[in-house]
């Protein structure tokens, strides 16, 4: 961020990936939606993107370049965000993202700092598109199964962004890479407490589960359930197939806010009224030893 007056403030981020779908089109908007989200979880309105595109000029098609890229102007364009341009190279495998720049006033600006004990945790798009894809990309899964997951990855989250900002949200980040967890910790450690997560309140897509329990899990899950051993105490009722999608890497995820409890029952309907994924609570922030986590259902929870 770089406040340029007391009511004004430039956001900038960027974000890139490298294909999670097999179709052009739809990854460009996967891609799109993935790197808006850094913009939507500050609070920030973003304006203008810049293309960064990596693609394997010598080896696939440059039609499918030129899909990739509409697919990324479009999502952009729902968004309400201009393509000012960007920048190609040659690469072996491809990759494309954007650099994105907002405004956001800085009495609004949302970090993952402003966390509070007591504050209601929610996750506004459902778990478990990492474990789909990979059971796509190994073999595992047919095809079709690629079109349940597409609705998930290039949903926006500005509705969700719209309504924290309107109830006030305390803290935010959006679910990526290192899963609800890895992000849930990151929260809660640079808040200085600790969080609660009920396990059965946990959106999560149908298909999930099944692909979790017959091992579709990346490489980058793996290591973000070993890494989760050092910050997680386990409730002995949760299931090993929960465990590897709560820690699942998500592409395109949610966003994970943190809203006062008494203004929790007005955040789900503002979600629900933006057509969220997903719109209930999911835990709390509590006393404890920062990024603590404890996960299980509430009732067996430490005090």
């Amino acid at each position: 961020m770089y406040r340029i007056s007391d009511d004004l403030a430039v956001v900038q981020a960027v974000d890139y990936i490298t294909p999670v779908v097999n179709d052009p089109y739809a990854f460009g908007q996967v891609a799109a939606a993935n790197a808006l989200s850094d913009l939507y979880a500050m609070g920030a309105t973003p304006v203008f993107a810049l293309n960064l595109i990596g693609f394997p000029v010598r080896s696939l098609p440059l039609g499918h370049m030129e899909q990739i890229l509409l697919g990324g102007a479009a999502k952009a364009a729902e968004a309400g965000v201009v393509i000012a341009g960007g920048h190609s190279i040659e690469d072996p495998a491809p990759k494309y993202g954007l650099a994105v720049t907002g405004f956001v006033h800085p009495a609004r600006l949302i970090t993952k700092a402003g966390g509070r004990p007591g504050d209601v945790l929610f996750l506004t798009k459902p778990l478990g598109t990492g474990v789909i894809t990979t059971a796509i990309d190994e073999g595992l899964a047919p095809q079709e199964l690629e079109q349940r997951v597409l609705p998930v990855m290039t949903a926006l989250n500005r509705g969700a962004a719209e309504a924290m900002a309107r109830v006030g949200a305390t803290a935010c980040t959006d679910v990526t890479g290192f899963g609800l967890l890895g992000h849930l910790h990151d929260l809660a450690r640079r808040s200085g407490v600790a969080a609660r997560v009920d396990a059965l309140r946990v959106p999560v897509l149908p298909e999930a589960r099944e692909w979790a329990w017959r091992g579709a899990i990346s490489s980058g899950t793996r290591g973000n359930l070993r890494e989760a051993d050092s910050y997680v105490t386990w409730g002995p009722d949760v299931p090993e197939a929960d465990r590897v999608l709560l820690c699942d890497a998500q592409t395109s995820g949610g966003l994970l806010v943190a809203v006062p409890p008494e203004r929790e029952a007005e955040f789900a309907r503002l979600l629900e009224d933006a057509g969220c994924l997903a719109c209930g609570a999911i835990g709390e922030l509590a006393e404890g030893p920062p990024g603590r986590l404890y996960v299980g259902t509430l009732a067996g929870f430490p005090d």
